[in-house]
């Protein structure tokens, strides 16, 4: 989840980073979710592996959205984490990003995009970050180019 932090902090959208298990802690999961709109959260990010129900726990704990990140695991490579996820019941919602390092960037990127609706900050931060991606493709499809590997 470094990846996800980390981009958190690029954008500077303030975050909490808690360690909670829907099996293991199951009153920590529910005085976390309970309480979090009351602390000001806007929305979860929720990672967890292999049964990873910790995001659904969540969500049926909260009216905030709630995003997954199923995390890689030694048994099944996170193809159990996922399928947990996002088969969610009809009716308590858990978006679910990709396995691992990507899903936890893209986690984030999602919520930032959710918060800019309501953030015009936020909202330029990412157009202009969408742009630096699209000029750094450019960059190196014209370095593919000049190198003759076209």
């Amino acid at each position: 989840m470094k990846a996800c932090a980390k981009v958190l902090a690029d954008f500077e959208v303030p975050y909490e980073i808690r360690v909670i298990s829907a099996h293991r802690t199951p009153d920590r999961a529910h005085e976390f979710a309970t309480g979090a709109e009351e602390r000001g959260l806007q929305l979860i990010i929720a990672a967890a592996g292999k049964a990873a129900h910790l995001a659904g726990v969540l969500a049926a704990l909260t009216t905030l959205p709630v995003l997954g990140v199923p995390m890689t695991t030694s048994d099944l490579g996170g193809l159990d984490s996922l399928l947990s996820m996002v088969q969610m019941p009809g009716g308590i919602p858990v978006g679910t990003t990709a396995i691992g390092k990507a899903g936890a960037k893209n986690a984030a990127l999602l919520a930032v995009a959710v918060l800019a609706l309501s953030d015009t900050r936020l909202r330029d931060a990412l157009k202009a970050y969408r742009h630096r991606m699209q000029q750094e493709v450019a960059a190196d499809d014209a370095e593919v180019a000049r190198r003759g590997l076209v």
